[in-house]
């Protein structure tokens, strides 16, 4: 995981406010809200994951979202096969919907 990946969960383990280069961590009543060049990509709230894409499908998009999953979701990750994401969970892989919520 990335120096700025690790920043990133420690911000949103402690819930405060973070930004670094273009990762920003914004708490807003318990939920913390990531965001990469300005685009939401995900709401990390105590019993809930919401997960964006923001618009674009990158692999640094995917990269923050897969460190979010390692700290805070549940043995998920988000994988990539001919241009599509996936989500893989214990149970097999699912379409990547952006805006999909884990609980």
């Amino acid at each position: 995981m990335r120096l700025i990946e690790r920043q990133m969960n420690d911000a949103i383990t402690r819930e405060v406010d973070w930004h670094k280069d273009n990762t920003s961590v914004v708490n807003i009543g318990g939920v913390s809200e990531v965001r990469l060049h300005g685009n939401l990509i995900a709401r990390v709230g105590d019993t809930f994951l919401e997960l964006f894409d923001g618009g674009w499908q990158t692999n640094t998009t995917k990269s923050r979202l897969n460190a979010i999953l390692r700290v805070h979701g549940n043995g998920e990750r988000i994988s990539q096969k001919n241009w599509n994401w996936f989500l893989s969970t214990s149970d097999g892989n699912v379409d990547f919907v952006s805006g999909m919520i884990l609980a």
